[in-house]
Parts: C-alpha cells; sequence; structure tokens
C-alpha cells in the first residue's frame, strides 16, 4: 500500500491544532538519532537481521530487516538521508502500516486495528486494484483516517535485477474531525518476490497549499555480502538536490 511511510509534515500537524509531542517518543528519536549518528553501516536491533538495502533516487537509502521476536509476517524498514536517519516503519505481510516514526520530529503512528478496508497487498496482487480505508492513533491521541487505493498498470520494470511491478496510486489523510490534511497521489513500485511496496514518483499537497513532487524510486537492491550493503549513506540524487534548494527558496 502506498509504500510504508506517513509524511511527517502531514502528521505533525493541522487545522485540528499543532500536535504536541509526547515526552517517551521525543526520547526515543533522540536515542535512535544518537545511536546513528555518524554511522556508517546501519546496525538493526539486537534479535534482528538486516536483509536488503535498497539505494534510491532523492538522496535515500533504505534499510530492510526483520526480527526474531516480531509476529509472522512483520518487517521493519530505516529511511536514511543526507543527515542521517529519519524514518522507521513497520509493516506485516499485508503491507498495512503497523506503526510509523519520524525520527526527526518523535511522532510515533500505530495502525487501529478496526478499520472500514484494511490495506491488502494479496488483494492488490490477485485482482488488480485494492481499495482501502482505515485510521491510525499516535501515543497523544491525535487520529488520522488514510483512504485510497492501489491498482496495478500492467507495467513492469527490472531494477537491481529484480522484476517489479508498477503501481498507481492515491491517498488522502484526513483529520479526526474531516479536515483534509494531505493528498498524495503517483506511480510506485511492488515486488511480488518480496511481498512489499517500494518508492516511486509522486505529488503530494497539504492543507497549507505546499505541493511537492518527489522520486524516491530504488535504483539499486544491495544483497547481503555485496559491496554497499548496510551503507547509511545515500548515492543518488544529492547533488541535484542541494542545486534546487535556492530555486525551491526563490519561488516561495
Amino acid at each position: 500500500m502506498a509504500h510504508d511511510r506517513i509524511d511527517g509534515h502531514a502528521a505533525a500537524a493541522g487545522p485540528d491544532g499543532a500536535r504536541i509531542l509526547t515526552g517517551m517518543a521525543l526520547g526515543i528519536a533522540a536515542l535512535l538519532l544518537a545511536g546513528q549518528a555518524g554511522a556508517a553501516v546501519f546496525t538493526p536491533p539486537a534479535g534482528c537481521t538486516l536483509d536488503l538495502t535498497a539505494q534510491n533516487r532523492s538522496c535515500t537509502v533504505t534499510h530492510y530487516y526483520t526480527c526474531a521476536a516480531d509476529p509472522e509476517g512483520h518487517r521493519h524498514s530505516a529511511h536514511f538521508g543526507r543527515d542521517g536517519l529519519f524514518h522507521l516503519a513497520t509493516i506485516d505481510a499485508e503491507t498495512r502500516w503497523i506503526e510509523s516514526t519520524s525520527v526527526t520530529s518523535g511522532i510515533v503512528d500505530r495502525l487501529v486495528d478496526e478499520a472500514e478496508s484494511h490495506a491488502s497487498l494479496s488483494r492488490l496482487l490477485e485482482t488488480g486494484r485494492d481499495d482501502f480505508d482505515f485510521w491510525t492513533e499516535s501515543a497523544d491521541g491525535i487520529r488520522l483516517r488514510h483512504q485510497g487505493h492501489d491498482e496495478l498498470t500492467g507495467e513492469t520494470a527490472t531494477i537491481g535485477g529484480r522484476q517489479l511491478d508498477r503501481t498507481r496510486f492515491r491517498l488522502t489523510t484526513r483529520s479526526e474531525g474531516g479536515d483534509l490534511l494531505i493528498t498524495r497521489e503517483g506511480s510506485q513500485f511492488v515486488s511480488r518476490e518480496l511481498n512489499r511496496f517500494f518508492g516511486g514518483t509522486e505529488t503530494s499537497s497539504d492543507w497549507t497549499g505546499e505541493t511537492r513532487q518527489t522520486d524516491d524510486s530504488p535504483v539499486l537492491f544491495i544483497p547481503p555480502g555485496a559491496a554497499g550493503f548496510g551503507s547509511t549513506t545515500p548515492q543518488f540524487d544529492c547533488d541535484q538536490l542541494l542545486t534546487q534548494i535556492p530555486q525551491e527558496r526563490a519561488a516561495s
């Protein structure tokens, strides 16, 4: 389902008012940042195994890992940018957002059990389309409603030696009161072999009117033992992003 990250700027605030971060969430974020500061290689928590590294567009690198103590089907990802670790996510076998953590803000959102229609990767692969309508809730009680769909385009791509299906998606996130916080739409990739989504090109807009276009498509998949496995240094588009900063400021 539409990747495994809840946009931090969408979750951080909205028409319902500014979000108050809990001390526990801030403490977790501080520990994670301290643990990874200056690290050249990502080391997953004790009892966990790093399975795959993906170098992506937009100057990001993602590490995918599993933990022995987790419920069956649960998987984790850690996302790094130029400035280090910025996001952690946990999904299940259906790629539902079990937990999403913005490390920079300390906000942690978790899936609410009850839903009109939970996301289902198996439904997408069997029928070509998956419509979803579910809620997440943060530690401070803020609830967000996520509605949308994923659909297969019928196109495939080979990236890093892996066969991927292309998808189209649309996702809206609303406050508990029904205010529209963010809209996301674009194209992504899904791996039948790995049973998960990977990023792609998308356009997002939030309640402030800000619109962003991003491309975090995977470029390289790096397996255990290969050069670059576990590296926390992004390889692609980093120089390009630096040259874009003055233009973006001028446009604003």
